[in-house]
């Protein structure tokens, strides 16, 4: 077993150690396979990652064992991995966030057992307007994937009904996001209280099914519409991040009229490149369809 090996990635050399280290056991998947992914990945998931601060959620044991989120840059990070003073909400320290911006810095991270990129909705350049919103639609157990689909379907209309354009992805996770580009107009605040106001209208149609409600204790059997990563300093998964899962899952863009067939885990490391290989990136045109909402709320301003 090698203790390592060295990658040649964008002209920079990238030290994976341990290579043959077992990171997702119930599939024998290795840190090496990892790394491949996200050199396989890169050019179509880095146009998603520029100029955004990261969260990295780290699984140095494999995900058998306990990771841990990261949002301060280690300081045995190599100089040619961009990091930004990102200023941090009622403290005076910022959080120094790695901003990835091109293939060996992905490629590193994922060396460091990154498994997991999420990414702020704002850029570092303007960190209080963000460029996308998002409705994360978070099933409970044992929730009917159609009817998941067509809350899917209910989110996209409501955004279209808004004046923005909505872009779908199955998160990996439990659930999908339905996603809009912003035109990086509005504050956090008044983004927020406006996709809040649509989740609440979509509550009031439907409150058998719908919930907004915080507390888990308080949803019963409802799915909860999660707008809460529209604020300052949270994030996303990022597409075509790898999730730290059972099966290797990953969040993966797709095409509505793909929803049909589609469950939140359809897509992973074993199937995934072959999808890359003959379809193009469904969200590859997201940054040029930002809007405003045409219709915003009274309480949003």
């Amino acid at each position: 077993m090698a203790d390592a090996e060295l990658l040649e990635v964008g002209g920079r050399r990238v030290d994976l150690t341990h290579p043959d280290k077992v990171l997702y056991p119930g599939e024998g998947y290795r840190k090496r396979d990892v790394a491949d992914h996200y050199r396989r990945i890169a050019d179509r998931m880095l146009p998603h990652l520029r100029g955004k601060p990261l969260t990295l959620r780290r699984f140095p044991d494999g995900v058998g064992s306990e990771g841990f989120f990261q949002k301060e840059a280690s300081r045995h990070f190599p100089d040619w991995v961009r990091v930004e003073s990102v200023p941090r909400r009622g403290s005076a320290e910022p959080v120094h966030h790695v901003v990835c911006d091109d293939a060996p810095t992905l490629v590193y991270l994922a060396a460091q057992a990154c498994l997991e990129f999420h990414v702020g909705l704002a850029p570092v350049d303007d960190l209080d307007r963000p460029l996308l919103v998002v409705v994360d639609l978070d099933p409970p157990p044992g929730f009917d994937v159609g009817e998941l689909r067509a809350v899917v379907r209910v989110f996209r209309d409501r955004f279209t009904d808004a004046g923005l354009e909505p872009y779908l992805q199955a998160t990996g996770g439990k659930g999908f996001h339905v996603v809009a580009p912003l035109a990086g107009r509005r504050a956090f605040d008044e983004v927020r209280a406006a996709v809040r106001e649509l989740a609440q209208d979509a509550v009031r149609d439907d409150p058998g099914r719908l919930t907004t409600e915080q507390r888990k204790d308080r949803r019963g059997d409802r799915l909860f519409l999660d707008v809460g990563r529209n604020a300052y300093g949270q994030t996303m998964i990022a597409p075509y991040s790898l999730r730290a899962r059972d099966g290797a899952p990953a969040a993966t863009p797709l095409e509505f009229a793909e929803l049909s067939k589609a469950a939140p885990q359809t897509y992973g490391l074993g199937n995934l490149p072959r999808r890359v290989a003959r379809k193009a990136d469904p969200w590859a045109d997201v940054h040029d369809d930002g809007a405003d909402f045409g219709r915003l709320p009274k309480s949003a301003g």
